[in-house]
């Protein structure tokens, strides 16, 4: 019987050493005053935004705007990535 493989995500390769940009919050809800709830990292940038279940996702609209899909949450101890584009973990 064979397994299938799993593919990795092919938008891995765009994943870059980056440091956060605002390590002090999202950047675009720091310049409008907005609260955020968790902090998503540009994998590609540095990219600083928030998250889906914050109200304005910035870090999906740089995602898209920019089409940097990989993103690392910056809470500490998590260690997963998402890809916006797939809508997977990466």
């Amino acid at each position: 019987m064979n397994a299938m493989a799993i593919e990795p995500d092919p938008h891995l390769s765009m994943v870059r050493p980056v440091s956060p940009r605002s390590p002090e919050g999202c950047e675009e809800c720091l310049r409008l005053g907005s609260p955020w709830v968790h902090l998503r990292l540009c994998l590609t940038c540095g990219h600083v935004g928030c998250c889906d279940s914050s109200p304005l996702k910035h870090a999906r609209a740089h995602a898209y705007a920019e089409e940097h899909p990989i993103v690392e949450p910056m809470e500490p101890g998590e260690t997963w990535r998402w890809c916006y584009a797939h809508e997977a973990m990466a």
